[in-house]
């Protein structure tokens, strides 16, 4: 009976633990996602909402003249996805290693890396915005002073090297948070491992291709799951520096500005689409979540593999 009574304390006390965060998660998290969801299914005038409309908004969410901008930038979620998981993690593994591999001043060198990560997003955008201008950014100009006129584009402002762009500031501000996990994992790594492999004469590429690389396999499963989440709700640097429509012509659009803008109108139109919009936050939601629980499941029975 005292087992018992014990064993039913600590489960009180664990849910007295647990409650804060929980109705967090309730407040902020599963209301709003329920509250789309309702949204979704009813037609509306501005923000007063109307009848009922059955799945009527997802039918013109894939009907004309919204089904073009969502595929676009359905498109342009996925290759950014693509584009930041194998760049962004390679170099995140290769500073990982290199700082792993430092004898002196790496909490130095650690700050440096993660320092881009605090920087304000607005701050960074419209850094980049004044460095990348074509007619008086510093990058141009370094460009047209060795002689490589060619490679001086306008690198927001055409359709072509937007999007790129957009990627590449973001590996900027974002490398050093995968490269400090991958620290984390290498210092995790058991010693002994290193040491068994250098006395059988393993090579130090060798050490780092059979023994390191596989035992960063949760490192690698944390980061590939948070890269695809931060991809398909990529909001905030294509508005900063491409505005709500996602200029040049749409090649900075992403899924999260469409939401946006059908919710709230945009500079060019200020109507807007409750409902549509809704079904497109509830069609977010329901790609992040499935990529997200199968892209987990598969990688973490990869690393039972490894």
């Amino acid at each position: 009976m005292a087992k018992s009574a014990m064993k039913r304390d600590q489960q009180k006390f664990t849910l007295l633990l647990l409650l804060p965060a929980l109705l967090t998660i309730i407040i902020f998290t599963s209301l709003p996602a329920l509250t789309t969801l309702s949204y979704s299914f009813f037609h509306w005038t501005g923000f007063q909402r109307g009848s009922f409309a059955g799945i009527e908004n997802f039918r013109r969410l894939f009907a004309f003249p919204f089904r073009d901008s969502l595929f676009m930038a359905m498109r342009h979620n996925t290759l950014v996805f693509i584009g930041i998981l194998i760049i962004q993690t390679s170099l995140g593994i290769l500073i990982a290693y290199a700082l792993y591999r430092l004898k002196r001043g790496q909490r130095f060198f650690r700050t440096v890396i993660f320092l881009p990560v605090i920087f304000s997003l607005v701050i960074v955008g419209y850094m980049w915005q004044a460095m990348l201008d074509p007619f008086y950014g510093p990058i141009n100009y370094l460009l047209h002073k060795v002689g490589w006129d060619s490679l001086a584009l306008t690198w927001l402002g055409s359709t072509a090297t937007a999007l790129p762009t957009l990627v590449f500031i973001n590996l900027w501000r974002w490398v050093g948070f995968p490269a400090i996990i991958f620290l984390a994992g290498l210092n995790a790594i058991n010693s002994e491992y290193l040491e068994a492999a250098k006395i059988d004469g393993a090579s130090e590429s060798q050490i780092f291709r059979k023994i390191m690389f596989p035992l960063l396999a949760p490192s690698m499963t944390i980061v590939t799951v948070l890269t695809f989440i931060g991809a398909f709700e990529w909001f905030d640097l294509p508005y900063v520096l491409g505005g709500s429509s996602g200029s040049p012509a749409g090649a900075t659009d992403t899924l999260a500005l469409m939401f946006y803008r059908l919710s709230f109108g945009s500079v060019d139109s200020g109507a807007n689409e409750i409902g549509i919009g809704a079904a497109l936050g509830v069609l977010i939601f329901t790609v992040v979540g499935i990529g997200a629980g199968f892209g987990s499941k598969y990688l973490r029975s990869r690393e039972v593999q490894m």
